[in-house]
């Protein structure tokens, strides 16, 4: 599966389980690591929770198969890594201490300032 119709499959799930600004960030030029970042918001741990597992089990359904998740129980943060997209899945209080968001924005501006 290519990683743009990973990231559409991801967003899909996500945006079915209820998931709460759903963000994707295209880091293709930032990092060798990834193609595309999302985040999203979840209710709770246990809504954290339900949209990992359905994210691991659909990615295998469609042959992708999770190289990592981190952070399921009772966390407020859970990081799923399917190879070209990386999801992560928080309540509002920890998205929002993180912000991840602003963590890479600044780096997309330096990218397309070098260009």
């Amino acid at each position: 599966m290519k990683a743009n119709e990973l990231r559409e499959l991801v967003i899909s799930i996500l945006d079915d389980m209820k998931g709460i600004d759903i963000i994707t960030i295209d880091i293709q030029t930032l990092t060798s690591m990834a193609d595309y970042m999302i985040i999203c918001t979840g209710r709770s741990s246990r809504h954290l929770q339900a949209m990992a597992d359905e994210l691991a089990l659909k990615a295998k359904v469609n042959k992708v198969h999770p190289i990592h998740v981190e952070g399921q129980g009772e966390n407020e943060w859970i990081l799923v890594d399917l190879s070209d997209v990386i999801v992560h899945v928080m309540t509002a209080n920890t998205r929002s201490f993180y912000d991840l968001e602003s963590l890479w924005e600044p780096l997309k501006e330096l990218r397309q300032q070098d260009s």
